[in-house]
């Protein structure tokens, strides 16, 4: 998009370590942009030149309006979005104004959602829950939002009644690059027979999983088993560990994945092979549709 053409407003997804932007103009994506500049390295005098670093092209001298959602609303963002407590719709409370800076940006962050009993928060997966549902009206059951820190999501009614935060991905970055499995695990590759051995292997006694763990390495080391194998054994353990604790969410539901493709994949594989079959949606598409919700509400009310 050339610099001075007519943008209606522009949707933010902000996390904590990297930004995208959309500018969006009669509905439609006619330019997208993105940096390495998530939130983690931010202060809160940085966020605004951060952000016109990205957009000011797409900027004229009217005030334009910038939808964002993430961790752009947590603490230390640019604006603190507090948390709405489920059951509620994902996007319920109106999108919170950031202070005044540039006057060619009227910024909103979207706020995330917290539950009480057992305490969980979420920021971010609660627009891709809102564009999933503006995508697919009247579905309910249980979403997963495989990550860093895996969300399961109850929906009925178009509300988030309950949510439970696995922390799968990030146990994976850990073990497969700073614990002494490390040393066995391939970075890249992977074996589809050993991921399942490592589903069925925590699915069926949960409990034995810090054993399980360590056999990874003990099998590099006494039978020289493929890294490839290693790796895709590792996710299996993990994601079967996290199948069990949450199987009280997804047993008998309607199930959907919301992720990027690779992780997605296994996920629906994992709960294909325990009989639960669940539509897969993509992350990028459905944050999108969520914050042109948030949009959408946003001029109904200001």
């Amino acid at each position: 998009m050339q610099r001075g053409s007519l943008v209606d407003w522009i949707a933010v997804d902000w996390g904590t370590s990297r930004l995208r932007a959309w500018a969006m103009s009669d509905g439609k994506v006619h330019a997208q942009a993105e940096s390495d500049d998530g939130m983690r390295g931010l202060t809160r005098d940085r966020f605004e030149p951060t952000l016109l670093s990205l957009v000011e092209p797409w900027l004229t001298a009217q005030s334009t309006p910038v939808v964002a959602c993430g961790m752009v609303g947590a603490r230390q963002g640019w604006v603190e979005a507090p948390y709405q407590t489920v059951p509620i719709k994902p996007l319920s409370a109106t999108p919170v104004p950031v202070p005044q800076g540039d006057p060619r940006l009227a910024a909103y962050v979207i706020a995330g959602l917290k539950q009480t009993t057992p305490p969980d928060v979420m920021r971010g997966e609660e627009t891709q829950i809102a564009g999933f549902l503006a995508l697919n009206p009247n579905w309910d059951g249980v979403i997963c939002l495989p990550g860093t820190h895996t969300k399961w999501a109850q929906v009925s009614a178009g509300e988030v009644v309950s949510f439970q935060t696995c922390m799968t991905g990030e146990l994976f970055a850990l073990l497969s690059t700073q614990s002494v499995l490390s040393h066995s695990i391939a970075q890249k590759g992977w074996d589809a027979g050993k991921f399942e051995d490592g589903l069925a292997d925590a699915l069926s006694r949960p409990e034995r999983l810090a054993t399980r763990l360590f056999s990874v390495r003990s099998r590099d080391l006494l039978e020289a088993a493929p890294k490839e194998g290693a790796r895709a054994y590792l996710s299996g353990l993990l994601i079967g560990a996290e199948l069990a604790a949450t199987r009280a969410y997804w047993l008998g539901q309607n199930l959907a994945v919301i992720g990027s493709r690779e992780v997605t994949e296994h996920y629906a594989q994992a709960l294909s092979l325990q009989g639960a079959p669940a539509v897969i949606a993509d992350a990028d598409r459905m944050t999108l549709a969520g914050l042109i919700e948030a949009y959408r509400s946003l001029k109904e009310t200001v």
